[in-house]
């Protein structure tokens, strides 16, 4: 239990660092982004959301439905997903940034009434067994200390039936080591799995896998267009932030940049917990 304390710290720790420029930068969505292709003229903010709607389209959301958002970042997703599904979602994280930069954004998009945030870890959440009926998890799992007891948390609080969503990182070259382990270092990873250990872990925690995609070339794969994207924005950032703030984001993403873009895969994998 104790390691579990000292993870969930240093987690929200982490996303407090990161989120504020990267909410920024990605109009509150912190996640990755989607190029069809090097020609591809879309602005980063719109790449970001095609993840959004790539991901949470597969939920098969119906309104009145109630969403857990595992990890929601600063709010974007769950705002997004009350506004064009008329769901009402509840968002967890560990970091204090991205709470009240959350309630904010769901209180300016009005639907405070349909998105609540809260503080809370997914190994260990407070509510009841079949609370929801679709859990999204952004990018989320990969921070887990324990991925089988997060997903077996996640499988409690769904309703038979219930649906999961969730999209990450996967291991798709291990030919150099160092470069993948700088990358985990820089996003506090626990593990890296292939896309066959995501599908193996969700299997053992009870899930019927239902719909799986492999992504990588379009979201890792296009990582030099984020760089082009972020650094057109620099002044404009560092004229908010200041410039120490700037040099500290760069210097702890460096890492996140150094596999080559053939050794990390993007992952989308939808599940079901059984009706019966």
């Amino acid at each position: 239990m104790g390691n579990e304390v000292i993870d969930t710290a240093v987690i929200g720790r982490h996303y407090d660092e990161r989120s504020p420029i990267g909410d920024e930068l990605r109009d509150g969505q912190i996640h990755m982004w989607y190029w069809y292709d090097d020609d591809d003229d879309a602005p980063l903010t719109e790449a970001v959301h095609r993840v959004s709607r790539k991901v949470t389209d597969t939920l098969g959301l119906r309104a009145g439905e109630h969403v857990l958002d595992a990890g929601c970042g600063p709010g974007a997703t769950a705002v997004y997903l009350a506004q064009a599904y008329g769901v009402r979602v509840t968002g967890v994280t560990v970091s204090a940034f991205e709470i009240d930069k959350a309630r904010a954004r769901a209180a300016a998009g009005g639907v405070a009434g349909l998105v609540g945030v809260e503080y809370g870890d997914y190994a260990a959440l407070s509510y009841a067994d079949g609370a929801f009926d679709a859990v999204l998890a952004l990018e989320s799992l990969q921070n887990a200390a324990d991925l089988g007891q997060v997903l077996r948390e996640l499988y409690r609080v769904l309703r038979p039936g219930g649906r999961l969503t969730f999209s990450d990182f996967s291991l798709e070259s291990d030919s150099e080591p160092a470069r993948v382990a700088k990358f985990m270092d820089s996003l506090k990873l626990h593990r890296l799995p292939t896309m066959a250990e995501w599908l193996g872990h969700l299997r053992d925690a009870g899930f019927q896998i239902e719909e799986y995609t492999q992504c990588g070339p379009r979201v890792f794969g296009r990582k030099s267009k984020y760089l082009k994207s972020a650094m057109g924005r620099r002044d404009e950032v560092a004229e908010k932030f200041g410039e120490d703030a700037v040099a500290q984001f760069s210097q702890r993403h460096l890492g996140f940049f150094a596999p080559r873009k053939e050794q990390i895969g993007y992952v989308i994998v939808s599940a079901r917990k059984p009706r019966t």
